[in-house]
């Protein structure tokens, strides 16, 4: 769909959570003539209206659209500052928004390793198999 229509955002049961350091509040979208709405535009709005420096410390998530259209809720934070961000906000969140990388590794190699730990028991699984000595 094209960028045509108008956008309006609320938010409910706004609060400051002062042990993580962030805003936290519901988000009601109502739009018109258009379909879903990008995340990416969902930020900068809030930006705009909570005047945030960096749209990086913003995370909006969680979004429904209601039957029939026209209507969104979803969740949203702001955090005090980036490095508060990046220390409580899931690491795939972060990925989502380009703040950190997602971390490869091959699915087959993990199952073999689980496997393999199945036949040890207590602090054999850290250290791994271990060989008998050979009896003189």
């Amino acid at each position: 769909m094209g960028g045509e229509g108008t956008i309006s955002i609320q938010t409910r049961k706004f609060m400051y959570n002062s042990l993580l350091g962030r805003k936290q509040f519901v988000i009601e979208l109502t739009h018109t003539k258009r379909g879903t709405i990008p995340k990416a535009e969902i930020r900068t709005k809030l930006a705009e209206m909570y005047k945030v420096q960096d749209e990086n410390t913003i995370s909006v998530f969680g979004f429904r659209n209601q039957f029939g259209g026209g209507k969104i809720i979803g969740f949203g934070l702001i955090y005090d500052d980036l490095a508060q961000a990046k220390k409580i906000e899931p690491r795939y969140r972060l990925v989502r928004l380009g703040l950190t990388n997602k971390k490869e590794s091959n699915r087959k190699q993990l199952k073999e390793r689980k496997n393999r730990q199945k036949k040890y028991r207590g602090l054999a699984k850290i250290k791994g198999p271990q060989k008998k000595k050979a009896e003189k």
